[in-house]
């Protein structure tokens, strides 16, 4: 099994925090958030390789977070930096487009974990990847137990058997309390199918409307997590996560 750990964006609503450096490499209570997602990783028993993607502007950034990593411990995993060679928003290939990029010249022939890289994650991914490998390709989801926030979110529907009945990117009136939270596996044999959809002109950008796409041609799975999840998606919401990630270790 491989790992994908979503790095490339260029996060401007957290200007001028990311202006010079990646949302991912922010230090969230001194320790940056690529580095909490990579150690939540190196639970996952199946897991042989994790790549970051990166835009080329960003690209020294990760290599020097790499250096510095591994200077500072063994890692029990392989980590790659995977530079797309986009250098603004105009030119992104967005988090499809950059997961296609990965799996093409990685030439990944694995199921594949895919993480945005602004995730906060303090929930087990090993529990997740135990979860999800025999069902397939599978998204992590969380229940915010209210629809309040969901608008913010992609708003995900299941069976009784967790199957994706529906999915609609930030709904404004959501009918269910259950989000993506940036968290999938996609199963080896569905690797091609990204290529499929880039190829339609759907989308490159948002996993949701991948995901919006995916479920009507293959069996899609949910499974709710059980654990803190934070988004950090601006100032406001970083400032948060790095509080509270201040307080549990003092």
């Amino acid at each position: 099994m491989k790992a994908l750990l979503l790095g490339a964006g260029y996060a401007t609503r957290l200007y001028p925090l990311t202006k010079d450096r990646p949302k991912p490499l922010l230090p969230v209570a001194g320790i940056p958030i690529l580095t909490r997602i990579a150690e939540k990783l190196f639970g996952v028993k199946e897991l042989d390789g994790i790549y970051v993607v990166t835009n080329h502007r960003f690209a020294a950034h990760y290599y020097n977070w790499l250096r510095d990593y591994q200077a500072q411990r063994a890692l029990p995993v392989p980590i790659e930096i995977f530079d797309d060679l986009t250098t603004s928003p105009d030119d992104r290939l967005g988090a499809i487009g950059d997961i296609q990029f990965v799996v093409k010249n990685a030439k990944v022939d694995d199921d594949l974990v895919a993480i945005a890289g602004d995730n906060l994650i303090e929930f087990s991914m090993a529990d997740f990847v135990a979860a999800a490998r025999p069902k397939g390709t599978t998204v992590c989801l969380k229940d915010l137990k209210s629809t309040k926030l969901v608008s913010l979110y992609g708003a995900v529907t299941v069976d009784a058997n967790g199957k994706l009945t529906d999915f609609e990117e930030k709904p404004p009136r959501p009918k269910t309390t259950l989000v993506s939270i940036g968290v999938y596996h996609f199963a080896k044999r569905h690797l091609p199918l990204f290529a499929e959809f880039l190829a339609s002109g759907t989308g490159k950008d948002a996993p949701g409307y991948y995901l919006q796409w995916l479920h009507r041609k293959i069996d899609v799975f949910g499974h709710v997590i059980d654990g803190d999840w934070y988004d950090i998606g601006d100032i406001d919401s970083y400032n948060q996560a790095n509080e509270m990630m201040m307080k549990r270790m003092a």
